[in-house]
């Protein structure tokens, strides 16, 4: 059974304190990386800030600095320092689907990386992320990330 009630709101949704568990797997879906991200999203009309400290299980620290901006009933756009260009993003139910380029980098090396990132909301403040990491149309790796609101 389909629960259609859920709507998915990026503004609504990032907004305030939450608390993420994720990891990284390779081509072969092996484990490559576990972290724990703490998030604080704030919001001042159509634009928003989304601040991820990210806390690697090996010991190696990110932050990253999102600006968000509503650009109709459904759609938005991103920006981070390590973004190529804008994300872009759309809401449809229960689900957030954004799509960017990034720069990673792996063992002393960058690679620009496409991501596509599908987020569905769960009941009791969670959603489920899955991204899908590409190069030459090819997926190189994977990402999930489960996100609970304080």
């Amino acid at each position: 059974m389909n629960d259609d009630s859920l709507r998915a709101d990026v503004k609504e949704y990032f907004n305030g304190s939450i608390k993420a568990w994720g990891l990284i797997q390779d081509w072969r879906k092996r484990p490559v990386h576990r972290f724990e991200i703490n998030m604080i999203g704030e919001w001042d009309g159509d634009t928003g800030v989304l601040k991820e400290d990210y806390s690697y299980y090996n010991g190696k620290t990110q932050h990253r600095e999102w600006s968000i901006k509503k650009i109709s009933d459904h759609k938005y756009e991103g920006r981070a320092d390590d973004l190529i260009q804008k994300a872009r993003g759309e809401t449809d139910g229960y689900t957030i689907h954004w799509n960017y380029v990034m720069d990673v980098p792996v063992d002393h090396k960058t690679y620009r990386i496409y991501f596509d990132d599908w987020m569905y909301l769960m009941k009791d403040g969670v959603m489920i992320n899955r991204s899908y990491l590409k190069k030459f149309g090819i997926t190189v790796a994977e990402l999930t990330i489960f996100m609970q609101k304080k």
